[in-house]
């Protein structure tokens, strides 16, 4: 359905170390770059980072978050220690969620903007 998500941020570096790290596990990398943007994605930009003079506010309660697709149960685990140590918050430590299905393992962390993120594999461990 989506082709692209854009959010807007304050600090583009910062966003870059965090993002390079976190996506790193699984399998996204920034393809493309400006000073004022970041473009991440596999094959294609998926995600445009932007500078923005009034990013939108963080807002837990509003249920808005980014669910990014993970190869395997241990890059979900890799995304989400990434992030962890590189400015980002726990909002939920990798595991099993039953109440969405058998095989869905998914983490949850906040980026240093405020964005809540998951990564999520539906496969079974093997």
């Amino acid at each position: 359905m989506f082709d692209h998500v854009s959010i807007g941020v304050r600090d583009i570096k910062r966003t870059r170390r965090f993002y390079d790290a976190a996506l790193k596990p699984l399998g996204y990398t920034c393809i493309s770059e400006g000073e004022t943007s970041l473009g991440y994605g596999r094959d294609s930009v998926a995600l445009w980072i932007g500078v923005a003079p009034q990013p939108v506010p963080a807002d837990e309660g509003s249920g808005l978050h980014f669910c990014f697709a993970a190869p395997t149960r241990q890059s979900v685990d890799e995304f989400h220690a990434a992030a962890l140590a590189n400015g980002g918050r726990d909002n939920g430590k990798a595991g099993l969620r039953n109440d969405y299905g058998p095989n869905y393992y998914a983490a949850f962390a906040v980026d240093p903007d405020g964005y809540r993120l998951e990564a999520y594999c539906g496969r079974a461990r093997t």
